[in-house]
């Protein structure tokens, strides 16, 4: 068992920045492969970025490409998501999740086993 606990959201102008952080505890962290999704009212979970067990992977969706950075510390069980440039589209509840399927299914949420409560990131415009 994994616990997952998202923090770092809030209300910020467009073209500020968040970074989100989702601190894990249980079972080794390290063996997990890590991913964001969000979710906005009356929308489907999409993908946002996912990152390997060891950090030397990362895919992004391409709506984030050049603006969010996955990152993670396995040391301190803890998996970022640094935001920039956001724009009022980003607004929506985010997620951090655990996988251990392949990455060609990362976009999917049903690839995930564990899963945080979800974080609210507000951007005005």
């Amino acid at each position: 068992q994994v616990q997952l606990v998202e923090s770092g959201g809030g209300l910020v102008q467009a073209g500020g920045s968040l970074r989100l952080s989702c601190a894990a505890s249980g079972r080794t962290f390290s063996g997990y492969a890590m991913g964001w999704f969000r979710q906005a009212p009356g929308k489907e979970r999409e993908f946002v970025s996912a990152i390997t067990w060891s950090g030397g992977g990362t895919y992004y969706t391409d709506s984030v490409k050049g603006r969010f950075t996955i990152s993670r510390d396995n040391a301190k069980g803890t998996v970022y998501l640094q935001m920039n440039s956001l724009k009022p589209e980003d607004t929506a509840v985010y997620y951090c999740a655990a996988t251990v399927a392949e990455a060609r299914v990362w976009i999917r949420p049903d690839a995930y086993v564990y899963w945080g409560q979800g974080t609210q990131v507000t951007v005005s415009s």
